[in-house]
């Protein structure tokens, strides 16, 4: 069943990083009477907890929250496996009357979600084949033989993300067409109410600076290091995480913790420019700016107008 079939509007709360989407998303489950669905890649895992400012059950006011806390910390990220669990969510929702509010700055997760978007196969000889090239080469030469191959795509993954780089080169050679022609469209299958939150860039940046002193402050290290016991440094995505990386890194004798933090703060700026350029392409989104000492109720106004406009 998808949201043509009924006026249960869907509504998805996107924007960088530390600007203020998670509560947010709680106000507008409240005021709607449905229930938050996690688009965040990092907080699928089980244990991520402070690294990833997951909301704590206090912090989520009695609404549930779905589709975190799904994956072990070993598992490899899968989009294809998310939109599955994504979608069973929303369709049981709709069917029981219940607004989903998606939340998350995880663009690929949402748009998996809510639009038009099909995922190739693997094949695992090809995989390994070129994996064990991305060990022995190293990301850079698979990144040129992409930008060869797929210029669109070679400029839309970072020249080190090696994982993604593989998967693009896997694809093209599995369909003998270009990775972006599998990239998600602008078709909706769940026609949603998509609002960005917008922060001043000055203040987004002091944002995630606090964010991280605070996560520090809250045993990110002893998080780290009891994840570390359940393997966390094996597995090929979640050990990317922001923060989780630089303490591995902190622990394995490469920086110092004081090191580890600052380049958590400087690698989370970095995230967000990536993510604002991200949300920004789509010109489905509604984009609340949300200036320095704005009053929070406000927003959720905002919010509900754009909801009620739209449905």
């Amino acid at each position: 069943m998808s949201s043509t079939d009924s006026f249960v509007p869907v509504v998805s709360v996107v924007g960088a990083t530390a600007a203020g989407k998670s509560d947010l998303a709680v106000a507008i489950a409240r005021e709607l009477g449905g229930e938050v669905i996690n688009t965040d890649s990092m907080q699928l895992y089980r244990g991520m907890d402070i690294g990833t400012a997951k909301l704590t059950e206090a912090e989520r006011g009695g609404i549930p929250h779905h589709l975190l806390d799904v994956w072990a910390v070993t598992e490899t990220a899968s989009v294809a496996e998310y939109q599955r669990l994504a979608r069973a969510e929303m369709d049981r929702l709709i069917a029981a009357g219940r607004p989903p509010v998606l939340v998350g700055g995880s663009g690929l997760y949402v748009r998996a979600a809510i639009d038009e978007m099909e995922f190739p196969g693997t094949d695992p000889e090809l995989r390994a084949r070129l994996e064990a090239e991305l060990a022995q080469a190293g990301p850079a030469v698979l990144h040129a033989r992409l930008a060869a191959a797929d210029p669109a795509a070679a400029a839309a993954i970072l020249a080190g993300n090696g994982r993604r780089i593989v998967r693009a080169l896997e694809v093209i050679e599995l369909t003998g067409r270009p990775f972006t022609a599998n990239l998600p469209s602008n078709t909706a299958v769940y026609p949603a109410v998509q609002i960005g939150v917008a922060l001043p860039r000055p203040e987004l940046d002091e944002r995630i600076t606090l964010r991280v002193d605070r996560m520090w402050q809250a045993g990110l290290l002893d998080e780290v290091r009891e994840l570390e016991g359940r393997g966390l440094r094996e597995g090929l995505t979640a050990s990317r995480a922001l923060g989780y990386q630089q303490v591995l890194a902190h622990f394995a004798g490469e920086c110092t913790e004081e090191e580890a933090r600052a380049e958590t703060v400087r690698a989370t700026k970095r995230f967000a420019r990536r993510q604002e350029s991200w949300f920004r392409r789509d010109a489905r989104i509604h984009w609340l700016d949300r200036p320095a000492g704005a009053d929070p109720a406000e927003l959720l106004e905002r919010s509900l107008e754009l909801v009620h406009r739209q449905f």
